[in-house]
């Protein structure tokens, strides 16, 4: 069963998720990475951004089949994502619930301070929990105060 995590609270989004590709990439994970295109971009922009020493490696959905391959991180934005072989993560930047959440081992819902983020958050938790979907919370706001 797929497991699914809602990380609540996050101030800057893309940086934190910058930070959690980095962390997965490092124990193996492939990750891949649902959003808008523009969202896409700016995270491109800031993987690109990190260390020489944190470099994560990523493509777009749009690359060969052979980067793909080769790519732990993949960014879909406004593309269909029915290419999931081999990624076992799926990080979720988009406001809508993806469709093929249980080809993932995994399922991570990032959500900002916006109300907008909050709102869109609400209905996505409402959907996996009438899927009878067990859900974790992690609190980034009591992490960053504590």
């Amino acid at each position: 069963m797929t497991e699914l995590a809602f990380h609540f609270g996050a101030a800057d989004p893309l940086a934190y998720t910058c930070r959690l590709l980095r962390k997965a990439v490092a124990t193996g994970a492939r990750v891949l990475v649902r959003s808008d295109a523009a969202t896409v971009s700016v995270l491109d922009s800031g993987l690109w951004e990190l260390g020489q020493t944190d470099f994560v490696a990523h493509c777009d959905l749009a690359a060969s089949a052979h980067v793909r391959q080769n790519s732990p991180v993949l960014l879909a934005g406004d593309q269909p994502v029915a290419v999931v072989d081999g990624y076992n993560v799926l990080v979720n930047l988009a406001p809508d619930v993806p469709d093929n959440i249980d080809a993932f081992e995994r399922v991570i819902e990032i959500v900002g301070n916006q109300e907008s983020d909050r709102q869109a958050a609400r209905a996505r938790w409402k959907h996996y929990v009438a899927k009878g979907m067990a859900i974790q919370q992690h609190n980034l706001t009591e992490r960053a105060s504590g």
